[in-house]
């Protein structure tokens, strides 16, 4: 059955562009087909004596989190997450994305079925930092980052659906039943070229059902979970609160011609002062090192990214709130994703003020325990 959907998406890439472009989506193809290959079903995991018992109750945890999702949140009860794939790397995928030295708009890539978004992911950690470096040549702002997991949006569920994989599941209770949530949830409502909505949408479902499934956890989950979700609110509050300032500051520069210095180091003296600032909240968590690396490659490209899961949050959860049900909020969602996009949008910033901002859902730690 795997090797059928390679052939399927082999037969297919003649219709997708050019030279270049039928590189990156074999790339895309083989990398995603070597990544099914490697998984086996979880009962295969957990009647093998060959799996070590700390992996066969990680894959206990989620079995539990994923009917949760399905009884409870109403999220597809499909194959998605059956099976498990050990891929002996950090990362599911490496993301590229760029945007311009004096904006926040991100650089978009098209593609079909998935229309445009605001990423490109690459298998290959080197070809990924490679396609950064062109970005980089002309100008823009780039950075890589590291994705645990991603979702194939339920068109692959005939094949055996998204696995669970090493990448993360090794996380804290918490954390995993927040992953598992964003990505079911995307099988739920996704529209093509809009980041925005989809991982804003993702993002409350993930934020609400993490909720309730800690009502019913144990005080010991529970703790851990508020001492991760406190960090990252503030790590987040701290980089959206750069963003702002930059967003404020790069309305003076002009739309064509040479940066005056005044300008440069404004922006040079933003980033300084968010540099030191970071310092500052990492001597209140005791020397916690996991934004470190966010925070040394922060900058244009880092920053449109986390907003595209944050900006409609708050509207998705004002919405949840005036719904009676799992089932009626989504088909609302689904109600807001047939308009136009500008109208979609302005239907969910009407929302926003009725709810205060949650947890974010990325960027991920790069030591996802919480110590």
């Amino acid at each position: 059955m795997k090797r059928a959907v390679l052939w399927a998406w082999v037969c297919a890439l003649p219709l997708l562009g050019g030279c270049s472009a039928m590189g990156y989506y074999w790339q895309s193809v083989s990398g995603h087909v070597r990544l099914m290959q490697a998984s086996r079903p979880i009962d295969q995991w957990l009647q093998s004596d060959a799996t070590p018992e700390a992996l066969k109750e990680r894959l206990r945890l989620a079995g539990r989190i994923r009917a949760f999702a399905s009884q409870q949140l109403h999220l597809p009860d499909n194959p998605s997450f059956l099976s498990y794939a050990n891929l002996n790397r950090p990362a599911a995928v490496w993301n590229v994305v760029a945007a311009p030295e004096w904006s926040l708009q991100p650089k978009q890539w098209c593609f079909p079925v998935a229309g445009c978004v605001s990423y490109k992911g690459y298998y290959d950690e080197a070809a990924a930092a490679q396609e950064a470096q062109q970005l980089a040549a002309q100008g823009l702002e780039t950075a890589v980052q590291p994705v645990p997991a991603y979702s194939t949006l339920g068109w692959l569920n005939w094949a055996g659906g998204d696995p669970l994989l090493s990448t993360f599941i090794g996380y804290p209770e918490g954390e995993l039943a927040r992953l598992i949530f964003h990505e079911l949830a995307h099988q739920v409502v996704y529209v093509a070229g809009d980041t925005a909505f989809n991982e804003s949408f993702a993002t409350a479902v993930e934020r609400l059902g993490v909720g309730l499934w800690l009502e019913q956890a144990s005080d010991a989950t529970r703790s851990q979970y508020a001492l991760y979700d406190g960090r990252r609110r503030q790590w987040r509050d701290l980089a959206m609160q750069l963003r702002r300032d930059l967003m404020a500051l790069y309305k003076q520069a002009p739309t064509t011609g040479r940066i005056e210095p005044p300008l440069l180091g404004a922006k040079r003296a933003l980033m300084q002062d968010f540099a030191r600032q970071y310092a500052l909240l990492r001597e209140s968590w005791g020397g916690w090192s996991g934004y470190d690396r966010w925070a040394a490659r922060l900058n244009n490209a880092t920053l449109a990214a986390l907003a595209e899961y944050e900006d409609l949050t708050p509207a998705f959860e004002a919405l949840y709130q005036r719904q009676a049900s799992w089932p009626a909020f989504y088909k609302e969602v689904r109600r807001l994703a047939q308009l136009p996009m500008n109208e979609r949008h302005q239907q969910l910033r009407q929302l926003a003020p009725l709810v205060a901002m949650g947890s974010a859902s990325v960027p991920q730690p790069k030591n996802s325990k919480a110590k």
